[in-house]
């Protein structure tokens, strides 16, 4: 899954998820004519917090 994250000025926006990145490029034709010349954007790939702990070698538990 992926987020599309625009930033414009102060205003931050979090959009998606998409279920690949082409989508949301795709999408984000669309939604940067509602924002500034200056608008920067990045589309982030969402990872499960196990997967993440997991990966690092490390394990959280519940208290």
């Amino acid at each position: 899954m992926y987020l599309l994250t625009i930033r414009d000025g102060l205003v931050t926006r979090h959009i998606g998820p998409y279920e690949s990145p082409k989508q949301a490029s795709d999408d984000l034709d669309r939604l940067l004519e509602q924002f500034g010349e200056r608008a920067r954007w990045q589309i982030h790939a969402l990872e499960a917090p196990q997967d993440v702990l997991r990966g690092s070698g490390r394990m959280a538990t519940a208290a």
